[in-house]
């Protein structure tokens, strides 16, 4: 290869690298990158792929992905500017590029180890430029490597920072269903003996942490890729808890006693921001399936969904609350809201390799699911 043509390689490669952490890291926006959603999902491919062989313990497995994607990527691009340090460096071994003593080598080896030693923040190296534009070179290639390095560290603990808020609110969603999954619970918590002024400024701080959800995922898609054994640490889990609180306060609660409450900021901001939230996901990564669904009405919709609406109420009534008189519109409202919703959180949950029983536990799911236990 000609010496200009491999120092042009070489060029390319490092500006791609420099590319992608600029997409990746600082403009930092869902389905952008160049390397590093492609290695995201190839990936997520190949873990998904391999938690056949372990049979019930598949999910474990999974568990490993979200780490594996930051160390992988960190790799590939300390490895594509090295490479690519290598290429521009090569032609010059011997005569701009040369050893402190000795023979100077000129094998491509020898290019790959003077230019990860130029990239490294620390270190020497045998090599030394010899001329002025080597010596800029060197203090590029310095530059660079710093800026990754310092770039990358802030980006994993970013990330981990992240991931730490969205493990926060779905164990709070957790907590406030009483461990149990159940809108309904968390309902009935809100408003004991029918008195939600206390519970509004939970609702509405859900409403909050949910948009933070949003943003922080649209900000840092791999946090995607991080899947935990316990489901309600499930970005599935956490959505579904929360547009299904929205959708029994709005179809089943009393509107002369509590129109004030469905018709709240706090209630429409956590509405909005759970469903932003799943469709974000829906559009960045594909989940399968058909994004249109049509609405269905109460006579078209799945039993399971009007014996939830049903044992809701009468967990809503357990707990003093005054729920509507009309039972049938309170179904069809419960149905038509449902219809929004419900299939979006059905493929997302199995695209992260949990069961519709786990996620909602409630039984707003037919116990059949066509879907095996890692949606394989």
């Amino acid at each position: 290869m000609p010496g200009w043509l491999e120092q042009a390689l070489g060029v390319f490669l490092v500006l791609l690298v420099l590319a992608d952490v600029f997409l990746t890291v600082l403009y930092a926006r869902a389905g952008t990158g160049i390397i590093g959603i492609r290695l995201m999902r190839v990936t997520w491919a190949a873990f998904r792929a391999a938690t056949g062989a372990f049979g019930l313990r598949g999910g474990d497995v999974l568990t490993f992905c979200g780490p594996a994607i930051l160390v992988l990527l960190v790799a590939a691009w300390a490895l594509a500017l090295t490479l690519g340090a290598a290429l521009v460096m090569h032609p010059l071994l011997g005569t701009a590029i040369t050893t402190q003593s000795g023979g100077t080598p000129t094998d491509f080896v020898a290019a790959m180890y003077a230019g990860g030693s130029s990239m490294a923040i620390v270190g020497s190296s045998d090599f030394a430029p010899q001329t002025s534009w080597t010596r800029i070179l060197y203090l590029f290639n310095s530059l660079v490597g710093m800026c990754v390095v310092s770039l990358t560290l802030t980006y994993i603990m970013q990330v981990y920072a992240a991931l730490q808020r969205r493990n926060a609110l779905g164990l709070k969603l957790h907590l406030l269903t009483g461990e149990t999954g159940d809108a309904a619970e968390m309902v009935a918590r809100l408003g004991p003996r029918g008195q939600f002024s206390a519970g509004y400024s939970d609702v509405a701080d859900v409403g909050s942490e949910m948009a933070e959800a949003k943003e922080a995922h649209h900000f840092y898609p791999v946090l995607f890729y991080f899947r935990f054994r316990q489901p309600f640490y499930s970005v599935s889990r956490s959505a579904l808890v929360a547009l299904d609180t929205v959708t029994l306060i709005r179809s089943a609660l009393d509107d002369q006693r509590h129109g004030w409450l469905k018709e709240s900021a706090a209630v429409e901001q956590l509405w909005r921001a759970s469903l932003v939230l799943v469709t974000t996901l829906e559009d960045t990564f594909p989940l399968g399936g058909t994004r249109e669904q049509p609405r269905l009405s109460g006579e078209e919709a799945p039993d399971c969904w009007r014996r939830r609406y049903r044992s809701g109420v009468q967990r809503l009534r357990r707990a003093g609350i005054d729920v509507t008189a009309d039972e049938q519109a309170g179904t069809e409202a419960y149905v038509a809201m449902r219809s929004r919703w419900d299939p979006l959180i059905a493929r997302l949950a199995p695209a992260m390799a949990y069961r519709m029983d786990e996620i909602d536990p409630a039984g707003g799911h037919p116990s059949g699911e066509p879907e095996s236990r890692y949606g394989l």
